[in-house]
């Protein structure tokens, strides 16, 4: 089963220099794990302060209250503002 975790985070700061390292460091260690197929690291076309983190998975099945991985991320990102954690399971007709 193909599914996927979105981490949005929203911060007041314009200057993400930091947050961008932690991520970056983290996103690295987590490209370990061999159920992750990917993981992308995006920023709003409009709005400099959002970032999303896009963890796709391929599983047996898809963990409904999120990974544990994205779930640690998460609870990393809120010293830097609003966090949001979402899973997707991929619909396939």
């Amino acid at each position: 089963m193909k599914w996927a975790e979105v981490i949005k985070i929203q911060t007041a700061d314009g200057n993400n220099t930091s947050l961008k390292k932690q991520l970056n460091e983290l996103i690295a260690e987590a490209s370990h794990n061999k159920e992750i197929g990917e993981i992308k690291l995006y920023r709003n076309a409009k709005v400099a302060n959002d970032l999303s983190i896009h963890l796709y998975w391929e599983s047996k099945k898809a963990e409904a209250q999120g990974s544990a991985t994205a779930l640690f991320i998460s609870h990393l990102m809120k010293e830097f503002g609003l966090v949001s954690h979402s899973v997707w399971i991929e619909d396939i007709k």
